[in-house]
């Protein structure tokens, strides 16, 4: 049997998100298990990669600076359970 067909299927399939996408699932993933430092890490990360200046983004940007808005917020609200109960 051929395996050729799969392993090219495999490797096209594993960089069909943006590594934008993929830090904010890690960021996402930081605050389900309460990680509150890698968290910020990698939010610090997402907002270098959205601010730097880059070609063929232009779609996309508002988009991307949408969630890295969300995201903030997201953190600010794991630190600040308290503002929840108002």
């Amino acid at each position: 049997m051929n395996e050729q067909p799969i392993r090219l299927h495999v490797a096209s399939q594993r960089y069909t998100r943006r590594l934008s996408d993929k830090m904010l699932i890690a960021f996402h993933q930081a605050c389900d298990q309460g990680d509150v430092e890698v968290a910020r890490c990698l939010l610090d990360v997402l907002a270098y990669m959205v601010h730097r200046p880059l070609a063929g983004l232009e779609g996309r940007e508002r988009r991307i600076k949408e969630s890295l808005v969300a995201a903030y917020e997201r953190l600010w609200q794991l630190l600040h359970p308290e503002a929840r109960e108002c």
